[in-house]
C-alpha cells in the first residue's frame, strides 16, 4: 500500500452536535519525493472501488484500530472527479482516538490527508526522465484515507514508497492481503 496526503486540504468544522470533516486530495500534481524520484495521481487513479460501492475507511493515521468513519457505516462520502477527490466525512467525539484526533487538528498539529492504496496491475506508467523516474499512478484500490501529521509533499503527498521498476519486481509472492504495507 502506498501513501498520499495534501498538506492544508483537511478541514473541520461542529455543525448541528457532530464535527464534518471536508478533504481533497488534488490529481495531476507531480511531486519529488526524494531526488530524481516523482509521481503524479493521474485523475480518477481511484475511481474503480469508489464507482463499485466499495468500502473505503477514514482512519487516523493509516491505524485501522482508529477508524473516524466509513462507507458502509453510512459517514463518509466520496466524489471522484476529473480534478480531486473530495472526501465529506461525520465524526462522533464517542471514541478516545476521534477525540485524540480533534484536539490534535484544533491544535494545528495534523493538517494532512493521505490515502493508502495499491496499485492495481497495469496501473503505472514508469518513465525514465535524464536520471530520474517519474512514475505516473493510473489506476489503484483505494483501501482508506487517512488524517496525518506530516505528509511528506505540499499538494498530493506520499508518506512512505516503495520504489521499483518493471525490471526490479520481485516473483510473485500469491495474494497480498491490502493491510500488509510498505514502509519506509
Amino acid at each position: 500500500m502506498l501513501w498520499g496526503g495534501n498538506l492544508g486540504a483537511l478541514e473541520i468544522r461542529a455543525e448541528g452536535g457532530e464535527t464534518r470533516l471536508t478533504a481533497r486530495f488534488p490529481y495531476g500534481a507531480q511531486t519529488e519525493l526524494a531526488p530524481g524520484r516523482r509521481e503524479v495521481i493521474a485523475p480518477r487513479a481511484f475511481a474503480d472501488r469508489i464507482e463499485a460501492g466499495e468500502d473505503i475507511h477514514l482512519l487516523s493515521g493509516h491505524d485501522y484500530n482508529r477508524p473516524l468513519a466509513s462507507r458502509s457505516a453510512g459517514n463518509l462520502t466520496l466524489t471522484d472527479g476529473d480534478d480531486a477527490l473530495l472526501i465529506e466525512a461525520r465524526i462522533a467525539d464517542g471514541t478516545t482516538w476521534a477525540r485524540d484526533f480533534l484536539a490534535a487538528h484544533a491544535g494545528g498539529l495534523i493538517r494532512g490527508l493521505s490515502p493508502g492504496f495499491r496499485v492495481d496491475q497495469g496501473g503505472e506508467r514508469i518513465e525514465r526522465r535524464g536520471a530520474g523516474i517519474l512514475r505516473t499512478i493510473t489506476r489503484a484500490a483505494l483501501f482508506e484515507l487517512s488524517a496525518v501529521t506530516r505528509p511528506a509533499y505540499p499538494s498530493a503527498q506520499i508518506e512512505a514508497r516503495a520504489w521499483e521498476t518493471h525490471q526490479d519486481r520481485q516473483p510473485y509472492r500469491g495474494a497480498v492481503h491490502p493491510l500488509n504495507r510498505w514502509r519506509a
